[in-house]
């Protein structure tokens, strides 16, 4: 009987934990911490929390070649790509035939750590892969063209790194960037107003999700008072709506706003500024600007009759990629027709973010070809009137590019500053809006040389001691069906055992919630979970105290469907001994209960105590009796019907363990059930 009672004791802890207490436990944690990042990354698309799961099963068992495989493969869709070089040389070391390009992907990480010696090492590797190989295809296959172009990057990125050019780059800051992608800036002549594109939450037009399972993009704005840009706000109707809307290119004196909308394919509309300040509702472009294909963005001259954009019409039957076109105003103030800007400009590549700066001949864009570093590098061309040509674009060069994308330049008036988009690892979100002072475009980039150092008298280093902060302990939680195992949104609540402090619970996604614990010791919490047409769940759980090293606990919650047949029994009910009075610390409980049978008012219910042997048979059956309509009482008081409730008392006859001892038998027979016995007509 120990035996069954240790038994039943493992199967409750274990459905309500998934913590690292030895080898065994972290490869089985791990295991489970895997299974929710792969819903989180293929289902929910919601890379970030995903990436942190991998990492954490990664760390608690870095013998599992799926966490950390998909560890680095989702960092490389995060701003942190270099971290995904640990992960990947472990999967090679591993199994190296895990995956079949997993020589190029290390070769990536390292390229995105600026490492491109390295890089180029793995890229070459996976070469002679292909070599020795039968041409082949599918997710894990790379072609050699790519891996080719690669190297060039890296080749490249050598260059521009020994040779950096001589920027300032400041972010934004919150006032501006969010933890979502924040991009397309645009300024008006005096920088004092700034439109932008953002896919955030916070003040989103639409709530819910894309298909990509990001927000939706609407276009932000913000004034500048003195040197400070004020908080951003949603631009708000006519210019949102509740699908896409990004902003694409402003007037000069801040009137007219382009903007570009995801029907027909992708069109570019203008909004103009109405005299009391609000934006009329946008028009969209003629036929010779927007066709069926994806026009992506624009710029217009400071003399308003050349238009720039970007768009992937195929000028060929097999080409596909975004070309830079521009267009010219006929005498009637009406764009003509499109012509593709060229071959000296427009790669096989994509080319996009068009800018014509306020000189009217100097055209800044964005290119994932030409002499690039990787992603989109942003490029300078200038055109010459007498030969009605451009120059050669120039790469504007290392810090102001990466191996990364660094897109939608936009120059301010006096040609020294300006500002654009770009994925860096130390910025709020994905991508982020930057503040650029340029360097001299026009003089030669001074290359890095070793400083010489003048020796003096060593002094003793006395060494601060490094103190360590404790990080706080993080619960992942993950509602789910337990019939159907369909995700469910559902209302959480952690508070401490005992207390009425309330822990705060952040929804991270579909069904995904967290909270963190600052625990300087171990302590208990109760977890509540419901979710209407389901029977309330209450979990306890045990979080260790905090430490300096990251510590995360997944969790699943199984809720019930309310149906004929189902059983639960109601815990945290308290009677005084022996009688049938409840206690008032059973309320809380009492009204979760009662929050049910009032979402599910066409259900027969049965509510039935249950003691233990400890007493009389005789007197177990009443008292048995009496809690259970105590119980009943308690829910007519609060309005329920006493006709939808049949009350029974089974005494001592139904144990649910045995009534050796008080720990693990006696308790759990002293209780009260609920079960839905039909459906009311």
């Amino acid at each position: 009987m120990r035996i069954y009672r240790k038994f039943y004791a493992l199967i409750i802890l274990s459905s309500f934990f998934v913590a690292a207490r030895g080898q065994d436990e972290n490869k089985e944690a791990a295991r489970q911490i895997v299974e929710i990042a792969n819903e989180a990354y293929f289902n929910l698309r919601v890379i970030l929390i995903a990436n942190e799961q991998y990492v954490q099963a990664a760390e608690m068992d870095p013998d599992n070649i799926e966490a950390n495989y998909m560890a680095g493969r989702t960092y490389l869709e995060t701003n942190s790509k270099a971290s995904a070089t640990k992960y990947l040389l472990r999967v090679y070391e591993i199994d190296p035939n895990y995956k079949y390009n997993i020589l190029y992907m290390i070769g990536q990480g390292y390229q995105y750590g600026l490492e491109f010696e390295k890089a180029i090492d793995y890229y070459n590797r996976y070469l002679n892969k292909l070599g020795e190989n039968i041409r082949r295809s599918g997710e894990d296959y790379t072609s050699p063209a790519e891996v080719k172009r690669r190297i060039y990057e890296c080749q490249n990125g050598i260059e521009y790194v020994l040779a950096p050019r001589e920027y300032v780059i400041e972010n934004m800051g919150s006032s501006i960037n969010s933890e979502w992608d924040d991009f397309a800036p645009v300024v008006t002549a005096d920088e004092s107003f700034m439109a932008f594109t953002t896919r955030r939450q916070d003040g989103n037009s639409n709530q819910d999700v894309f298909d990509d399972m990001l927000y939706y993009e609407d276009v932000f704005y913000s004034k500048r008072s003195g040197d400070t840009w004020q908080m951003a706000q949603n631009i708000g109707p006519p210019i949102n709506i509740i699908y896409h809307s990004s902003n694409l290119a402003i007037s000069a004196d801040g009137t007219q706003l382009y903007l570009y909308k995801s029907q027909n394919g992708g069109d570019i509309f203008l909004s103009e500024k109405n005299p009391d300040g609000t934006w009329s509702e946008p028009e969209a472009l003629n036929d010779n600007i927007n066709s069926t294909f994806s026009e992506n963005s624009v710029s217009i001259s400071p003399d308003g009759n050349t238009l720039y954009f970007s768009s992937d019409r195929p000028i060929t039957s097999d080409k596909t990629d975004l070309d830079i076109y521009y267009s010219k105003k006929d005498r009637n103030g009406n764009w003509g027709v499109a012509k593709n800007i060229g071959p000296v400009i427009n790669t096989e590549f994509d080319e996009d973010g068009p800018f014509i700066d306020y000189d009217g001949k100097s055209l800044y864009f964005s290119s994932k070809g030409h002499k690039g570093m990787g992603g989109y590098d942003i490029y300078r061309t200038v055109y010459d009137e007498e030969t009605e040509t451009w120059s050669e674009p120039i790469n504007l060069g290392y810090p102001m590019n990466s191996p990364d994308n660094d897109i939608y330049f936009v120059s301010t008036r006096d040609g020294k500053r300006g500002y654009y988009a770009s994925a860096k690892a130390d910025g709020l979100g994905f991508t982020d809006i930057y503040h650029i002072r340029l360097a001299d475009l026009d003089a030669p980039p001074k290359k890095v040389e070793a400083k010489k150092i003048e020796t003096e008298p060593e002094k003793p280093v006395i060494e601060e001691p490094i103190v360590e902060q404790p990080i706080p302990v993080v619960l992942i939680l993950k509602t789910i069906d337990k019939q159907t195992r369909q995700i469910l949104e559902s209302d959480v609540s952690i508070s401490r055992a005992g207390t009425n402090s309330s822990v705060a619970v952040r929804r991270i996604g579909n069904g995904l919630y967290e909270a963190q614990f600052a625990n300087n010791t171990l302590s208990q919490y109760d977890i509540t979970v419901q979710k209407s047409g389901y029977m309330y769940k209450n979990i306890a759980v045990t979080i260790p105290a905090m430490t300096t090293k990251s510590n995360k606990i997944a969790k699943q919650i199984l809720l019930d469907k309310i149906q004929v047949g189902y059983s639960q029994v109601i815990r945290n009910i308290y009677f005084d001994f022996g009688t049938a009075r409840l206690k008032d610390s059973s309320n809380p409980e009492l009204n979760k209960l009662l929050k049910v049978l009032q979402e599910n008012p066409r259900y027969l219910i049965e509510i039935s105590g249950h003691t233990d042997n400890v007493g009389g048979k005789d007197f177990n059956q009443w008292l048995s009796e009496r809690r259970a309509q105590a119980v009943v009482n308690y829910m007519i008081k609060r309005g329920q019907s006493e006709g939808r409730f049949i009350v029974e008392g089974y005494g001592e006859e139904h144990p649910l363990a045995s009534n050796d001892d008080e720990e693990w038998g006696r308790e759990l027979n002293r209780r009260v059930e609920f079960r839905v016995l039909q459906f009311k007509q």
